[in-house]
């Protein structure tokens, strides 16, 4: 026997999960039906938010681990804080 439920959520979420989900071939029920069974099986929530890197940050990530790849842009190691702190005022 099936029942409708009717949350409430930001319109952006929504669309966002409805895109992750149809990305993986799933309706958006499917996925939230699979939450609530994982949340009666298991008795607990678990909450876990990755944090979104503004784009302009990400960018700059992006070519910070090209640059450690080609060995570009990189300083040391150094062996002590003085060391670093040094190369810092250079």
């Amino acid at each position: 026997m099936k029942t409708v439920i009717n949350i409430k959520t930001d319109k952006e979420i929504k669309i966002k999960a409805q895109k992750i989900a149809k990305e993986l071939g799933l309706p958006l029920s499917t996925v939230v039906n699979a939450y609530l069974k994982e949340f009666v099986r298991e008795r607990s929530v678990r909450f876990s938010v990755e944090p979104e890197v503004r784009p302009e940050v990400g960018k700059l990530l992006k070519q910070a681990s090209k640059d450690y790849k080609e060995r570009k842009n990189i300083r040391g190691p150094f062996i002590t804080a003085d060391e670093a702190i040094k190369h810092l005022h250079s």
